[in-house]
């Protein structure tokens, strides 16, 4: 189980880290209110939602594991009980 969560943890880290490439590497007003795919963004990355406290990009990656890792234990937690029940 430990290794399940460490897989949820490195795949908030991977998101949040291919959201802050696109935003470095697309054109200019990028991630601005008028973005389409920003409600995308904010699904996937919950700690954007946090957006008014300035964040470097590092706590940022944290964050997204972190919560991750989160929604992992209770995702791997109703796995283990809803097998045993079976």
């Amino acid at each position: 189980m430990k290794y399940r969560i460490g897989a949820w943890a490195s795949a908030g880290l991977l998101v949040a880290g291919f959201w802050a490439i696109y935003g470095i590497v697309s054109k200019p007003p990028a991630l601005t209110s008028a973005d389409p795919i920003l409600p995308f963004i904010r699904l996937t990355c919950p700690i954007t939602l946090a957006g008014f406290y300035p964040l470097s990009l590092y706590w940022v990656l944290v964050a997204n594991a972190a919560t991750y890792a989160l929604l992992g234990l209770i995702v791997e937690t109703l796995r283990r009980r809803t097998r045993r029940a079976q």
